[in-house]
């Protein structure tokens, strides 16, 4: 499966891990892995340690789940991006909306 959750012990964090392409094929899918969680979540994680590639569409679906946890309030960290993932998303100024680790 290209996109797995975990939510912490707490249950306030929900993790999103994606596997392979990060791009349009994975829409619904990453969609559906935070839409349809609960109202305790407050914070996300995108693990993106095993995706190797990502396209605009990617882009696109980071800034929905922005604007689904709150927009310019929302807690989200990007991690474990490999060099060309870190570059696509350092040249599109994402480590200005999100927290890169």
């Amino acid at each position: 499966m290209p996109i797995q959750t975990h939510r912490s012990e707490d249950g306030r964090t929900l993790t999103i891990k994606i596997e392979g392409r990060f791009d349009f094929s994975t829409h619904q899918a990453f969609r559906d892995a935070y839409e349809h969680g609960d109202e305790n979540v407050t914070a996300f994680v995108v693990d993106l340690s095993d995706t190797t590639y990502l396209d605009s569409s990617a882009l696109g679906m980071l800034l929905l789940l922005r604007d689904y946890a709150g927009g310019d309030s929302a807690k989200i960290r990007i991690e474990n991006c490999n060099n060309d993932v870190r570059r696509i998303l350092s040249i599109s100024n994402f480590e200005q909306l999100f927290a890169i680790r």
